[in-house]
């Protein structure tokens, strides 16, 4: 059995009452969808929350899927506007203060400011790519899907997902490359 015809019987029988068969697309999905929501809302414990609540909608509403799509197209979408929910009612938190709590002795904390420092030009250079480039790479490098899977969850071709990393990357290799010279 294909996994795409798994997930169609895992959704009817819950469906039908057996809350047991949600478990399974649970376990598979929901690292990818942590890694999602972790890039977009930048924060451990909200990440877990977003995916937490979109497991529970997407129960919910399971009624409203279209089992000629694939499960993962539909849960990431409820994922992603669940993470763009939470960003829009919290303001951006500083994670630094915390980080350096955490770091025992200077080089600790010297390390924890690098790294953020790291991850926030990242996180910088991700914000300024267009949605169809953040979200590709998002699936790829953080959520570690398959170009296939890809795909699925955004509705092109995998030609276009192919093409679409190749122009995110060059574009975030330019802006990283900008901020590392002091060029802007």
């Amino acid at each position: 059995m294909t996994d795409e015809n798994e997930e169609r019987v895992w959704v009817a029988r819950c469906l039908k009452g057996d809350a047991s068969a949600f478990e399974p697309l649970v376990a598979r999905y929901e690292r990818a969808l942590f890694a999602v929501a972790l890039r977009l809302v930048a924060n451990y414990e909200d990440a877990r929350d977003v995916t937490q609540n979109a497991f529970i909608r997407a129960y919910e509403h399971l009624d409203s899927f279209d089992p000629q799509r694939r499960f993962f197209s539909w849960v990431y979408r409820i994922a992603v506007n669940e993470s763009l929910n939470l960003r829009r009612a919290r303001r951006p938190q500083e994670a630094l203060g915390s980080e350096l709590q955490a770091a025992g002795g200077q080089s600790e904390a010297i390390q924890a400011i690098e790294a953020h420092e790291t991850t926030a030009r990242v996180e910088q250079a991700l914000g300024q790519l267009s949605e169809e480039y953040r979200e590709v790479v998002v699936l790829r490098y953080f959520a570690e899907l398959s170009y296939e899977e890809i795909s699925h969850a955004v509705g092109v071709p995998e030609k276009t997902v192919k093409s679409r990393l190749f122009s995110a990357r060059q574009r975030l290799a330019g802006l990283l490359g900008q901020k590392g010279d002091g060029k802007a």
